[in-house]
């Protein structure tokens, strides 16, 4: 299984990309973290934000497969432990599909990323800058897989 973390934004400082890289090298390859980034829709002075996150969510879209697992990252999402995204992990690569978890722009995910989503996910209820999600989410991942093969990592 493939796991895909679908980013609207650009570079990372190099402190996040050395975060993240830590855990995914940590990770076996049947359980493969990738980051990947669309462009930032423009905005500003007499740009429409609504094209701009319609913008988004083509770019992101066309980017996921028919068979993929969609979830979208939202703060309105399902609010998962750490035990019960282990869970949600494995019944998802034991389905034999790859997860594409999608990151919206400063102002969301557009309507038709929350469509096609198999999934909302909450990584939390405060809004999270996205170098810190993708820390979070790389180390989450890590944690999830140690604890599906009892690895010691993991002491809740």
């Amino acid at each position: 299984m493939k796991i895909t973390l679908l980013s609207v934004g650009g570079r990372m400082p190099d402190w996040v990309d050395a975060g993240v890289a830590e855990y995914s090298k940590r990770l076996p390859a049947e359980f493969a973290l990738q980051l990947s980034d669309v462009p930032l829709g423009r905005r500003g002075k007499g740009q429409d934000v609504e094209q701009a996150v319609r913008k988004e969510a083509d770019a992101l879209l066309a980017r996921v497969r028919a068979q993929d697992h969609v979830v979208a990252l939202e703060v309105t999402g399902l609010r998962l432990s750490t035990e019960a995204l282990a869970q949600r992990l494995d019944a998802i690569r034991c389905d034999g599909r790859n997860i594409v978890l999608l990151v919206g722009g400063p102002d969301g995910l557009g309507e038709a990323c929350l469509q096609r989503a198999d999934e909302k996910w909450s990584l939390s209820a405060l809004t999270l800058p996205h170098p810190l999600v993708r820390i979070v989410v790389a180390e989450q991942i890590y944690r999830a897989w140690t604890l599906l093969n009892g690895h010691p990592y993991h002491r809740a």
